[in-house]
């Protein structure tokens, strides 16, 4: 993903899966503490649905829309976490292993101390 882009351009940006089915409408997007580069979008899936969360690293905003190389059923899948708060360490390990995502190049969990999954426009520090 492009990390020049302002995150709160993706809000309100369509999301599509893999196959180019629509998933929903991007609501959030959660920067990493460490790099400020933004991390995961949490994708509202309908009116009364909840906010599944995806990694922003392997997808791609396309012709104004963000583009999930994942199935739609995984997305809808995912843990949810709620939004609008904080993600922790564990939560982000839960949601890297259900995509099958390594965490690192050596594939070791991050250190406990790593704050991660900082929401963007929020003050927490």
């Amino acid at each position: 993903m492009q990390t020049d882009i302002d995150p709160r351009t993706l809000i309100g940006r369509k999301a599509f899966d893999r196959n180019g089915h629509k998933i929903g409408t991007v609501d959030e997007v959660y920067l990493d503490d460490a790099t400020g580069i933004p991390e995961w979008a949490a994708i509202r899936t309908g009116l009364f649905s909840r906010d599944a969360f995806v990694p922003l690293e392997p997808s791609e905003l396309v012709e104004g829309t963000l583009q999930i190389p994942f199935e739609r059923a995984l997305i809808k899948d995912a843990p949810d976490f709620g939004v609008g708060r904080h993600l922790s360490p564990e939560q982000e390990l839960q949601l890297y292993h259900h995509y099958g995502l390594d965490v690192s190049d050596s594939g070791a969990a991050p250190p406990p101390d790593r704050d991660f999954g900082r929401l963007a426009d929020s003050d927490d520090t």
